[in-house]
């Protein structure tokens, strides 16, 4: 496990980024719909942490984010 996160940290964004290069090289389009479909997945995730972050926090929390927009 120590050795497999630090791997997994550093081939996955390479990766992903060698997919779209490959993408582009077969289609241009290909390439657009590959990133804006990890751009969409990438927003969900950040919306779901960011959600439960918010839940985790409690009522106090929110209550206070409340009184400062107002």
């Amino acid at each position: 496990m120590k050795i497999a996160r630090p791997m997994l940290l550093i081939t996955t964004p390479v990766g992903v980024l060698w997919a779209i290069v490959e993408a582009w090289r077969f289609h241009w389009w290909l390439a657009v719909l590959l990133t804006s479909l990890i751009t969409v997945i990438s927003l969900f995730i950040w919306l779901t942490v960011r959600y439960v972050r918010r839940d985790q926090a409690g009522p106090a929390a929110s209550a206070s984010r409340a009184s400062q927009r107002s």
